[in-house]
This record gives structure tokens, C-alpha cells and sequence, in this order.
């Protein structure tokens, strides 16, 4: 699996800051893609409003990036309608700015933000804070013994050669199931060296720890990484939605990607 290049990047706007932020971080991989951006506002009232506003984002975008940039206003949830333009459109990305008081859980067990999260029809960026990352210096990719986890080795190794970065392989496995911890460690020691043989910087960490989600972020936290990569699972090992928590919890950007609908096991890794 690889992020589609020569395609667009869709950014859902709202004029926030937050997605101001998400807008200029996202310049360095537009390039790198060869991309134009599209900026994507909803109104739940109309399709007009905001429109000299949205015009002008656009128009200084294009001039501060000298990228393609061109824009779509909507009638709507913009996080309803953000999957299907990327979709329509054949985005090869999706980057959102989330505020930080978006959750994931509510007294119905999801949200507009979950669910588009969900159902993305390419990898999602997502970005809590206003630090400016537009270099990437270190990629963390948490692995585990499920089948899709190999899907975002590809991805990995695709930024990490766009930003000549390195890659950290963070596992993480209960402290006391030994039978899992034994047969995780050389899955990971197997991903590793692939990376290293793509001519990738890899290092590799093991951590035993019943909260997945905290454990990543917190690695990640204190290891200078500046972005995580994650498959987006709905459950597991470790509780429900682990990946929406570490979205949720981390101030370092998160690529979550959706497992394809059959695996492949194309990727040098068995």
C-alpha cells in the first residue's frame, strides 16, 4: 500500500486556527506528492456562506505555497461531506485540524469525527496542535500481530524517504502474556530490518503495558517524534477504539489508515 501522489490533498476549513495550522503543515507533503490542495468548507445553512472568505484563503494559500489550490463550499457537516469528496475526487489525503475539545465518545458511542475517521477512503492526518511541523524528522509506527498492521509499513517508508526521516517501531503487549510478547518481538525485529533494507534509519522499542494508546503517545512524547502512524481499528486487544484514543490524546500529528478490505501480504513481511 502507498499514498497516491499526483492526486489531492483535501483539508476540511472552518477558519479556526487550528485549521489554519492544518493548511500550512501541509505544504511540505503536497510537494512531496505533487498534489493540489483542496480547501473544503461546510455550512449547515448554505452553500454561499463564507464564500469571499473561502475564496481569499485560497487565493493566499496558493500565493504563500506556490502550490495548486483550489477550493469547494458546501451545504452541510463538513465532516459528512468529507469523505465523500475525497472520495468523488480520489484525494490521496486527508488532513484535518481538530480543536482540542474534540472526543470521540459520546452517550451514543461515536460522532460525526469518528465516523468519517472511519469510513475514510484514504489515509487522514489529523493535527491538535498549533506547533509548526512541516519537517519530519522521526516516524513512530506502532506494530502488532494483526494482519493489517503490515499495511502501514509501505506508507512509512514512503514519508520517511519524502522527509529523510527515521522510523521508531514501537510494540507494545501486556506485561503478563508472555506467549504474546514471544511472538511479537520477531515480527517486530522482521519489520525493522525491512525498513533498514529500504535504506530507512530504524530503531525499535518494546514496551509492556495493558493501555496501548497511552503508552504510544507517551513514547512518541518523549522520543522527538513528529508523527505517528497508525491503522485505524474499531477494537483489539486493548478495549474499544484504541487508535480514535490516540488521536484523541496526541499532540503529535497521527496518520490513521483504514485496513483495505483483503490484506495484502505483498510487502516482503510474512
Amino acid at each position: 500500500m502507498q499514498i497516491k501522489e499526483n492526486s489531492s490533498i483535501l483539508i476540511p476549513v472552518d477558519f479556526s486556527k487550528q485549521s489554519l495550522v492544518a493548511i500550512r503543515q501541509t505544504f511540505g507533503l503536497a510537494r512531496f506528492m505533487h498534489s493540489k490542495i483542496i480547501l473544503m468548507h461546510a455550512d449547515p445553512n448554505s452553500n454561499t456562506d463564507h464564500q469571499a472568505e473561502l475564496e481569499q484563503l485560497a487565493a493566499s494559500t496558493k500565493m504563500e505555497s506556490g502550490l495548486e489550490v483550489d477550493f469547494i463550499n458546501l451545504q452541510g457537516d463538513v465532516y459528512e461531506h468529507t469523505d465523500k469528496k475525497a472520495e468523488e475526487m480520489g484525494s490521496g489525503l486527508i488532513v484535518v485540524g481538530l480543536d482540542t475539545q474534540v472526543r470521540f465518545r459520546n452517550f451514543l458511542g461515536g460522532n460525526a469525527v469518528s465516523k468519517f475517521i472511519d469510513h475514510a477512503p484514504c489515509p487522514i492526518i489529523t493535527i491538535r496542535s498549533s506547533d509548526n511541523r512541516n519537517d519530519c524528522k522521526n516516524i513512530l509506527i506502532a506494530i502488532d500481530l494483526s494482519p493489517e498492521s503490515r499495511e502501514k509499513v509501505g506508507p512509512v517508508i514512503q514519508l520517511a524517504r519524502y522527509y529523510q526521516a527515521a522510523v521508531k517501531v514501537v510494540s507494545v503487549f501486556p506485561p503478563n502474556d508472555e506467549k504474546y510478547e514471544n511472538e511479537l518481538l520477531p515480527y517486530v525485529n522482521q519489520v525493522k530490518r525491512f525498513i533498514k533494507e529500504s535504506g530507512i534509519p530504524c530503531s525499535n522499542k518494546s514496551i509492556p503495558s495493558n493501555h496501548l494508546p497511552e503508552a504510544i503517545v507517551e513514547y512518541a512524547h518523549n522520543n522527538e517524534c513528529d508523527l505517528i502512524v497508525q491503522m485505524n481499528k474499531k477494537d483489539g486487544l486493548f478495549g474499544v477504539s484504541p487508535s480514535h484514543r490516540v488521536v484523541e490524546m496526541s499532540k503529535i500529528p497521527v496518520m490513521s489508515i483504514n485496513p483495505s478490505k483483503k490484506v495484502s501480504v505483498r510487502t516482503g513481511i510474512h
